[in-house]
């Protein structure tokens, strides 16, 4: 049985399939020229949705222990979270087109963004690698923090997106 997806989950995958070979570069968000993994998930809602929300300050490259949850905050705030599974065990709840968050050291704020292709694929843009798919493998499971859904389109953006 094939998954059908939402809207905005079908052209959140297929902007990101776009960005695929993307070159990475720091704070960067264009398709085809440079990105990282903040600048992919900016390119995928501004084809959905025309303008970012909110204007992006520099952001370090590294993020100190105890720093705010930055990512976290301002997801939320534009951004719908999916309810996990109380006793995950690994499993992440989560539909292709939907943004995965991760924390990549347990003591860190959530730094690494990527789209959920398959549900044992994802897109990402990693430090000094271009923007590929690959393997939403049980390390990366184990790193997940959180799953957000984007907003739905709203008629005008279904149809110009179709």
């Amino acid at each position: 049985m094939t998954l059908k997806l939402l809207p905005q989950e079908a052209q959140a995958l297929r902007e990101a399939r776009r960005w695929l070979g993307t070159p990475w570069h720091h704070q960067a968000s264009r398709c085809g020229a440079g990105t990282d993994c903040l600048g992919l998930v900016r390119g995928i809602w501004r084809a959905l949705y025309g303008r970012e929300p909110y204007g992006l300050p520099d952001y370090p490259r590294t993020v100190p222990v105890g720093s705010p949850e930055v990512i976290l905050e301002l997801a939320g705030r534009y951004m719908a979270q999916v309810p996990q599974p109380q006793e995950r065990q690994g499993r992440i709840a989560a539909r292709p087109g939907q943004m995965l968050v991760f924390r990549m050291h347990r003591d860190f704020p959530a730094r690494h963004l990527a789209i959920l292709s398959e549900p044992q694929r994802m897109i990402h843009a990693l430090s000094n690698r271009a923007v590929a798919e690959t393997a939403f493998s049980p390390w990366w499971q184990k790193r997940c923090v959180a799953v957000f859904a984007f907003p739905p389109l709203s008629g005008a953006q279904q149809g110009s997106q179709a």
